[in-house]
């Protein structure tokens, strides 16, 4: 007989904010903290409505979408154990800042030359020699194995079919469109997921019909804008998951400019989405106002559709989790693949999600017309 279980806390709060949605940003081997974040948003009864990926955001919400619930988590420790599996050091993983740099240099270097495990591998030909070829001399390594590693992992019936909205970024090789791949118009395939995950000149372009695909990072790496330009009148809470902070310290040798160059080049730019999303809402309210002056037995067909267009006002709530470097990680951490790395970025993830969820009162609606309000557990005083 079955048994109804009283939903969790943050899910009867979330219940009352509208869909649940979690934007995934591209970061290569720092995606493994979004499996901490979602993890943790699993075990709190927090599934996702609609989710919306880019690169490495893509990757995990196919995990995510393209499984049942009670498999996700697994099937996302598989991924990230697999592509982290190589043994890069000889006994336990060293302390202290210095030497884990080293450790850390090493591995990033194993991979840019072996590749990765169920991820990538070096093309036999150097690409500057293979003449023009449009798969061979376009891209250092092949992804074949990343084709293999996500076929055996996703369901791509239960992707389309499950009632999670799945959107992932890409760019359009021959135009340089931005294109999100939606299940809400598009039935997705493994190619759209690839696509979005293609960095050049790492990774090989992918082939859409009679289209090619690069990474959607190259032009927009974290896909907020396409949900709040798709949040209906319910509003929407928003799991936005970022692994590039736009704030860090200014750098004082080549290293840290790599590092920062990285940071401001792939971090978000919610502040300026949110504005803008902000200024849109106020100029909403505003015409709002102005119409409700004017006797409604005077208003035209036109004004009648005006006004029901700004009186669907969202509220929106965005729960911001930044990845927060470690002293020892520099400008190669995004293919850093070590299991110890992807292990404490996992943590990391988990951790800040808790941290997030311990404020309940961010879980529930904003205010009456208050449009979208931005809550960071790094910064919980913003």
């Amino acid at each position: 007989m079955p048994t109804n279980f009283p939903p969790h806390p943050a899910r009867r709060n979330a219940a009352r904010q509208g869909p649940v949605g979690l934007v995934l940003q591209g970061g290569g081997a720092l995606g493994a903290y979004q499996a901490g974040v979602y993890q943790q948003l699993h075990e709190a009864g927090l599934e996702p409505d609609w989710i919306a990926g880019v690169s490495i955001g893509s990757i995990n919400a196919a995990l995510i979408a393209g499984n049942p619930p009670e498999q996700r988590v697994q099937k996302l420790r598989q991924f990230w154990e697999y592509v982290t599996s190589r043994k890069i050091w000889i006994g336990e993983t060293p302390a202290g800042d210095s030497i884990r740099k080293m450790h850390n240099a090493w591995s990033s270097f194993v991979t840019s030359t072996l590749g990765q495990p169920g991820f990538f591998r070096p093309r036999l030909g150097n690409p500057w020699l293979a003449g023009r070829d449009i798969h061979a001399a376009t891209s250092y390594y092949d992804s074949t194995p990343l084709r293999r590693t996500l076929e055996s992992l996703i369901d791509f019936g239960q992707l389309n079919e499950s009632g999670i909205r799945l959107a992932c970024g890409a760019v359009n090789v021959g135009t340089g469109n931005f294109i999100y791949f939606d299940t809400a118009n598009t039935r997705l395939t493994i190619d759209h997921v690839m696509a979005s995950a293609a960095l050049p000149p790492a990774m090989p372009m992918v082939q859409i019909g009679k289209d090619y695909y690069w990474d959607g990072g190259m032009v927009s790496n974290t896909p907020l804008q396409h949900l709040l330009d798709h949040v209906e009148r319910d509003g929407m809470l928003i799991f936005q998951v970022d692994l590039f902070s736009a704030r860090g310290p200014v750098p004082r040798d080549m290293f840290d400019v790599q590092a920062r160059t990285k940071d401001i080049q792939y971090s978000s730019r919610t502040r300026l989405v949110t504005d803008h999303y902000r200024a849109l809402h106020r100029q909403k309210l505003q015409i709002r106002a102005l119409l409700e002056r004017i006797p409604q037995g005077d208003w035209t067909e036109d004004d009648r559709a005006l006004y029901r267009h700004v009186s669907a006002l969202p509220a929106i709530s965005i729960l911001h989790l930044i990845y927060q470097e470690q002293a020892y990680e520099g400008q190669t951490r995004d293919f850093e693949f070590s299991a110890a790395s992807m292990e404490e970025h996992w943590d990391a993830g988990a951790r800040d999600t808790r941290a997030t969820l311990s404020h309940p009162e961010w879980l529930r609606p904003p205010p009456d017309d208050a449009g979208v309000i931005v809550y960071d557990a790094h910064r919980p005083d913003r």
